[in-house]
């Protein structure tokens, strides 16, 4: 299985990456790699110098870090929550509830999404009418300030529960004698959490939450380009356009391979650098590292 394992990778992940070169070549389809001038850092000028880099990175950033905020914590709870269920049926169907969100393909979510927000009928504009809470109905997609909300949320619900899975694993494999120990000294399940369980798992979170800072500048795509592709008006691009969608329209639509791909490593280039420095703060704490 080691063989066919490192062709696999050899051919797909490593053979590739020889295409990065084209960054810094003025690169054309028909001359081909080899017959393309090369031009240096002149891509990376381009780009740093675009109007729309600031606000690009402003967009990656912003998205990326409340993903992180909310979605990084919000397995941990969960895995604490449906730890802490002693009705395994129940528990059963929670996790199987929380689970099928993250097979769920984004084309479909998109869609879902939409409806649930529509205008007209939609079921969370019809809710709200109901209660008072609004006048009249809110095209929410086409507010620019709630699009990050918006793709927040969808992202936490598709994978809250899938991401549970390793915590609730971690968990599992806590001795039961120090939960028994700690019961006879009078600690109550809540105290049991943060004195035993979250210490016990703190390794596991904190590998988990180094990859995290890893891909700070990974903000999405197919979430992004999905949600926005039906919004004809592109009044929420300003929020909504980040590396990845840059790079796709700039070397898929616009056929800037070599600008696209001068995009694309410096957004690989800075997530390298941003896991190495988490990674050895981590180290350097005393706590768990991947290297």
């Amino acid at each position: 299985m080691i063989l066919p394992s490192l062709a696999f990778l050899g051919v797909f992940s490593y053979i590739p990456m020889w295409g990065v070169l084209i960054a810094f070549k003025e690169y054309n389809l028909f001359t081909g790699f080899g017959a393309s001038p090369w031009v240096g850092f002149e891509h990376f000028r381009i780009f740093f110098e675009s109007p729309e880099f600031w606000n690009i990175m402003r967009n990656t950033i912003c998205i990326s870090l409340l993903k992180l905020a909310i979605g990084f914590p919000a397995p941990i709870l969960l895995a604490l929550m449906l730890n802490e269920i002693r009705l395994m049926a129940f528990k059963r169907i929670v996790q199987t509830i929380t689970y099928i969100p993250h097979f769920i393909s984004w084309v479909v979510v998109s869609g879902l999404v939409f409806s649930m927000l529509a205008v007209d009928n939609g079921p969370v504009n019809e809710v709200l009418l109901q209660f008072n809470l609004i006048r009249e109905p809110i095209n929410w997609l086409s507010i620019p300030e709630y699009f990050w909300g918006i793709l927040v949320s969808v992202n936490v619900w598709k994978e809250i529960g899938f991401g549970s899975i390793v915590y609730l694993a971690a968990i599992a494999g806590i001795d039961p004698a120090l939960y028994e120990a700690a019961s006879l000294d009078g600690a109550s399940r809540f105290k049991q959490i943060f004195l035993i369980t979250l210490p016990s798992i703190s390794p596991v979170i904190i590998i988990f939450l180094i990859l995290g800072v890893g891909n700070t500048l990974n903000a999405g795509f197919e979430d992004i380009l999905l949600m926005t592709k039906n919004l004809s008006n592109g009044i929420v691009m300003p929020y909504a356009e980040v590396i990845d969608t840059y790079v796709y329209q700039m070397g898929i639509i616009n056929q800037r391979f070599s600008y696209a791909t001068a995009a694309g490593l410096f957004k690989s280039v800075l997530s390298v650098l941003l896991l190495f420095i988490a990674n050895s703060i981590a180290r350097r704490l005393g706590k768990a590292s991947l290297w």
